[in-house]
């Protein structure tokens, strides 16, 4: 049980724990939306993955049931022993549950692993603390890999979540100036998600639907289109040795490596010969990695 954005190596340790603890089918509890976007709707955006790419990633590791809770004024004002009682028990019938040891819950974050302890004798599940788990003297965190994020360097993100941060979504129209250009984009819209640095990343793809199901390399921009009077984010992603419709698609884009920041240029040539360069690039980038 938890949040699990990002399912970085941390949260792996705790299913691990979840998956020795019991014989039960593994399941994982967690909430959409996020208790902090409840809870501090007007902050900026802060998740690593949404609801589909956590999914995703959770059935990569053999995770057989996922209860998305909606979290909202209801769930937010349980109490630690409501929660417990009607929730995990009446609603769900865990048998074991298992959480990180710094875990809180309940209104007021009132209640914590040992609370949750003390709930499970009195209610018949068991409950494992999963230790907290790091390198370097650091815990693995979401804060630490949205850091690394946010200054480009996409290689630390991955050393804590130990797969590639990725952005996964439906492929949307566009303004269709990369089909113009000889570059042809699949565009994502990236609302709601934590921005890691805006420019040009060498990335691996995969196509998750349609019939052009595969798995490729590219170059992608994340940004807003300086060139082209556009303050939306989005990500814009060229797909080396490939041509189809992915229009509807579900792409998931690994990123592997930041190559430059986005950039205004002085004419539609000198973009044009850039993203040539920033492809070149990428293709070596990812030939070595």
């Amino acid at each position: 049980m938890g949040n699990f954005d990002g399912v970085h190596l941390g949260h792996r340790a705790v299913i691990e724990a979840a998956r020795q603890a019991s014989d039960a089918p593994l399941g994982i509890v967690t909430f959409e939306p996020h208790p902090r976007q409840f809870f501090n709707p007007d902050a900026p955006p802060f998740r690593l993955m949404n609801s589909e790419s956590r999914a995703n990633r959770l059935a990569r590791l053999g995770v057989e049931q996922l209860y998305e809770l909606p979290f909202g004024a209801v769930l937010a004002g349980l109490s630690p022993e409501a929660f417990a009682r009607d929730v995990l028990v009446g609603g769900l019938g865990v048998a074991h549950v298992t959480v990180g040891a710094d875990f809180v819950f309940g209104k007021d974050r009132a209640g914590n692993v040992a609370t949750l302890q003390d709930l499970g004798r009195q209610l018949g599940f068991g409950v494992t603390s999963a230790p907290l788990v790091g390198t370097g003297g650091q815990h693995y965190s979401s804060t630490a890999i949205r850091r690394a994020l946010t200054m480009g360097r996409p290689r630390d993100a991955e050393r804590i979540l130990g797969h590639l941060h990725r952005i996964e979504g439906e492929v949307v129209h566009g303004d269709k100036r990369g089909r113009e250009f000889g570059w042809p984009t699949a565009n994502m819209r990236i609302d709601g998600l934590h921005l890691p640095r805006l420019g040009v990343y060498a990335v691996v793809v995969d196509v998750l639907t349609g019939p052009d199901k595969l798995s490729c390399q590219g170059v992608a921009s994340l940004g807003v289109r300086p060139m082209f009077g556009r303050n939306a984010p989005n990500l814009e992603v060229h797909l080396f040795d490939f041509s189809g419709d992915l229009y509807g698609q579900h792409l998931s884009v690994g990123l592997v490596e930041f190559l430059r920041d986005e950039a205004k240029f002085d004419n539609v040539q000198t973009l044009i010969d850039q993203i040539a360069a920033d492809a070149d690039q990428a293709r070596t980038v990812l030939a070595g990695a």
